[in-house]
């Protein structure tokens, strides 16, 4: 019998897809246990560090506590010696970190200051301990939130010295923090920790130990809330293979033979599939964990893994332990085996009679095709008759699919271009680890590495230390869109710190999943010196402002005193002259007229000194770019202006650079922008413009500041001291504006433009001519 081509075609399509499903199948069920192992491993491994990140996290601020408490008792803010004060700070020390028991405080001498949380009759209990000699005396007060006396009384049965206590001798020695291993607290019967710091003094010689003593029952309850599996579970390990931190927190204790407390061995503790994973770390004369380390084990008939993480730290000799049953992740591959293999066949057996007919429709237009060619060359069709109707579906179909790929690959071509080529630094980071997959040329100049130094680097390796960090976003697997925009401090290759801006998108499959963010950066650096530099100038300004404005009412006022100052004198000399010349003298009288002149004496002197002080002008003038000192006053008003309503026009050409106080002139110009505001902002008009205009004449740098107010009353004498319209002003600000142009070698005046609106103007000396007057000065 001949098989023909067609026939053929449908038995080898429906063969491969047969062969295809069962080799999927069966290549499934050989490797999904494996799989879902591995990451049942992973998700213990993840819930170690989990737990790692969080005993850190709760742990570190005990050793920060430690080390400000040494450094405020070393720098005596507060003193040691005083037993009240220091209650006072182990007080809000306690207050402000909540899984801290108590902070406390021993001397050389034996004195111990001791701050507990209590259930007592105050939520706080302060224990104080003062020895004098041979004497000694024991305080116990309770305290309310406040610190606040709720109850005190004495003590006098307790014997306790600091001295004594293993957390005081180990620091003593060490001369550093340290760390106890966890046990039971004697007084709450919960688990914690003890960390101790010396106090060394000025001449390098030991003071006392400070301390802390931190719960360590949050982190069970945190193993409680940790989800790993169904039915897995974490406990932590000290060194010497105690059970510190367990889901159930009863199970951690053990009752010694004198009726004390202590923490249950891995050994001996009342979680059998605990002890079963664990129990060999027990044999061990202290836990020392070098690498994770992942097992499977068997228990009551039921497969486990588990896994042992590194220890945390040399202060923190803990180890991870982590276990869960197999069940819980491949519980449901191992209950619907047979039934996929089963369903598997039956769909690959469908599959291929499907495929037998999948396979005879494709091949009918190549059998047509044939056919057609065989009547073509027979003659007995027109080879320009139209081609079957699949052919043209086909051609159709193919046309498209080869449009879309020239498309895509035109996009990522374009995309790549844009990336590679960008003025602004770019970089692709991985969700999730945040090392940088890809970079371009411009952000090697930024950071200063080359691409291949860069795409071995994460953002936590640039950043600089104390700087926030966009890593534990790019880990999250929320389906919502991310984007974020911040500016952050980073450190270059040649260990310069700089500033840089940076806007990043999350780019997610079609699932959702966070697959890389891609970053623009720029560099900011120069622009946060340009600010840091304008605040500095504000800062300046505010404070030459008051000076000057008090320099200006001090010399005001002693100008105003002198006159009624000076005919009191011409009337005492008047009145001494008429009561000697009386026939009776009254000597009381005389002494009486002398005292008054001699203080009225007294008082003018005084008034030539606050004149003399107030005149005193100790700012030195130095060269400076004008044009850069207006941006940057422009920067600095131009908040106020926005807020008005007011725009700002600059005419400005090439200046050369003056020589005058900087700080000063800023004062003025700053002055005069603000009274045009003030200006327009009362008067009500719609249009509000303020127009700068600089020209350089005759050596000098001229200024002129117009507005589009309604002009000044001229009626008021504008430079004189304590003449303003402002019905909050004290009349200064002019006055004190062209006190320093003069003293800066400059003039101010006013006008009223073509128009009749206020136009203020000052000059300022160019460099050469006041190197000029200076020569000339020299020379004479």
């Amino acid at each position: 019998m001949k098989i023909s081509l067609g026939m053929w075609l449908a038995i080898g399509l429906a063969g491969l897809q047969f062969l295809a499903v069962t080799v999927v199948v069966f290549s499934s069920y050989l490797t999904s246990e494996r799989a879902m192992l591995d990451h049942a491993r992973n998700l213990l491994s993840d819930a170690g560090t989990n737990t790692i990140e969080h005993s850190r996290g709760f742990l570190n601020p005990a050793s920060g506590a430690a080390e400000l408490a040494t450094r405020l008792a070393e720098n005596k803010i507060v003193a040691s010696d005083n037993p009240k004060l220091l209650e006072k700070l182990l007080f809000q020390q306690l207050r402000s970190a909540p899984q801290f028991g108590g902070v406390f405080y021993g001397d050389e001498e034996g004195n111990f200051v001791y701050v507990k949380r209590s259930d007592g009759a105050g939520p706080f209990r302060s224990k104080i301990v003062t020895r004098d000699g041979e004497n000694r005396s024991t305080e116990l007060i309770w305290r309310n939130d406040k610190f606040a006396v709720m109850d005190s009384r004495p003590d006098r049965e307790d014997t306790y010295d600091p001295r004594a206590r293993p957390w005081y001798q180990r620091a003593s020695e060490d001369l550093g923090i340290i760390w106890t291993d966890p046990y039971i607290f004697f007084t709450s019967q919960t688990p914690g920790i003890t960390i101790a710091s010396p106090v060394i003094g000025n001449d390098n010689t030991l003071q006392g130990v400070i301390g802390v003593d931190i719960e360590i029952s949050e982190i069970s309850s945190f193993l409680a809330r940790l989800k790993i599996g169904e039915n897995g579970t974490a406990l932590i390990l000290n060194r010497n293979g105690d059970v510190i931190a367990h889901p159930s927190p009863e199970l951690i204790k053990a009752e010694n033979p004198d009726g004390t407390h202590r923490f249950a061995n891995i050994g001996e503790i009342a979680d059998p599939i605990a002890r079963a994973a664990f129990e060999n770390l027990s044999d061990m004369s202290f836990v020392s964990i070098d690498e994770e380390t992942s097992a499977e084990f068997e228990f009551g008939g039921e497969r486990y893994v588990s896994t042992v993480m590194p220890i945390i730290s040399e202060k923190l000799p803990w180890t991870i332990a982590v276990y869960a049953p197999e069940n819980d992740f491949i519980g449901a591959i191992k209950k619907n085996r047979t039934q996929n293999i089963w369903t598997a066949a039956i769909i690959a057996l469908l599959t291929g009679i499907v495929g037998l007919w999948l396979a005879n429709y494709i091949h009918k237009p190549v059998r047509a095709f044939a056919v057609r060619s065989a009547l073509i060359s027979q003659g007995e069709l027109d080879p320009s008759a139209p081609i079957p109707r699949s052919y043209k579906e086909l051609d159709r179909a193919n046309e498209a699919l080869m449009h879309e790929i020239a498309e895509r690959k035109k996009t990522e071509h374009e995309y790549g271009q844009t990336f590679d080529m960008s003025s602004r630094g770019m970089a692709q980071i991985e969700a999730g680890t945040a090392r940088y997959a890809k970079v371009n040329s411009k952000f090697c100049d930024i950071m200063g590495y080359t691409e291949d130094e860069l795409t071995k680097m994460t953002i936590l390796d640039l950043s600089y230390p104390g700087e926030p960090t966009i890593f534990p976003t790019l880990n999250s697997e929320d389906s919502d869109d991310f984007a974020f925009n911040l500016e952050k401090r980073c450190i270059r290759k040649d260990g310069e710190v700089i500033w840089l801006k940076i806007n990043a998108i999350m780019i997610r499959d079609e699932a959702g999943k966070p697959l890389h963010a891609v970053a623009t950066v720029d560099d900011i650096t120069n622009q946060k010196a340009a600010e840091t530099q304008i605040h500095k100038l504000n800062k300046d300004l505010s404070h030459i402002a008051r000076g000057n404005m008090l320099g200006e009412m001090a010399a005001g006022l002693a100008h105003e005193l002198n006159q009624p100052l000076t005919a009191i004198t011409q009337n005492v000399d008047a009145a001494l002259t008429t009561a000697t010349e009386q026939p009776k003298i009254d000597p009381e009288l005389i002494d009486i007229l002398k005292d008054l002149d001699q203080q009225a004496h007294r008082a003018g002197d005084i008034i030539k000194a606050l004149r003399a002080f107030a005149r005193k002008d100790e700012a030195s003038k130095a060269e400076f770019d004008f044009q850069e000192l207006l941006d940057q006053s422009l920067r600095l008003i131009q908040s106020e202006a926005n807020e008005h309503g007011v725009n700002i026009s600059v005419v400005s050409n090439d200046l050369p650079s003056v020589t005058g106080v900087r700080v000063q002139t800023a004062q003025v110009l700053v002055n005069l922008l603000r009274n045009a505001i003030e200006a327009m902002d009362c008067s009500g008009i719609d249009e509000k413009l303020i127009t700068v205009t600089t020209k350089a004449i005759d050596g000098f740098v001229e200024v002129c500041v117009e507005d589009t107010g309604p002009g000044v009353d001229p009626n008021l004498n504008l430079f004189t001291q304590f003449e303003t319209t402002k019905s909050d002003g004290m009349g200064l600000g002019l006055s004190i504006s062209r006190s320093i142009v003069e003293a800066n070698g400059g003039a101010l005046w006013y006008h009223r433009n073509k128009v009749e609106h206020s136009c203020f103007c000052f000059t300022l000396p160019t460099t050469e001519l006041a190197e000029n007057r200076i020569e000339d000065v020299v020379k004479t």
